[in-house]
């Protein structure tokens, strides 16, 4: 079942913790949205499985479980594989955006984002 737009639950994970706070503040404050965050893949992992949140936004560089790798293992995982996940990255190339795609990604935001702008671009791209 699927929450309404208000409620809706998105897991950030980025090492970043700017980039995590920004990205909260503009979600909870403009998308309406609860934020949980986590500030690498293993911890993204274990808070996807436990609150199984709407949609994942996932940095893509990130030291130990980079985003294309931790997308594999969510992926991979019956208990997560359904939830729609987002690339938020600073890497602009076409090819690798659509490698990213190709992986499984619901879409892919680039960095720097306009927080005011971020919760819209996250619906747009998912559909919400």
């Amino acid at each position: 079942m699927t929450r309404p737009a208000l409620t809706r639950r998105v897991l950030l994970i980025d090492d970043e913790e700017l980039i995590r706070e920004v990205a909260e503040v503009s979600l909870v404050k403009i998308g309406g949205w609860e934020v949980l965050t986590a500030s690498s893949g293993e911890e993204g992992l274990g808070k996807a499985v436990a609150e199984h949140p709407d949609a994942i936004l996932l940095d893509v560089m990130m030291p130990g479980l980079d985003g294309p790798a931790t997308l594999a293992r969510l992926k991979a995982d019956p208990a997560t594989a359904t939830i729609p996940v987002v690339f938020l990255t600073a890497k602009v190339r076409q090819s690798e955006q659509r490698q990213w795609t190709d992986l499984g990604a619901a879409g892919v935001l680039v960095k720097p984002f306009d927080p005011m702008l971020l919760a819209k671009q996250v619906a747009d791209v998912l559909g919400w």
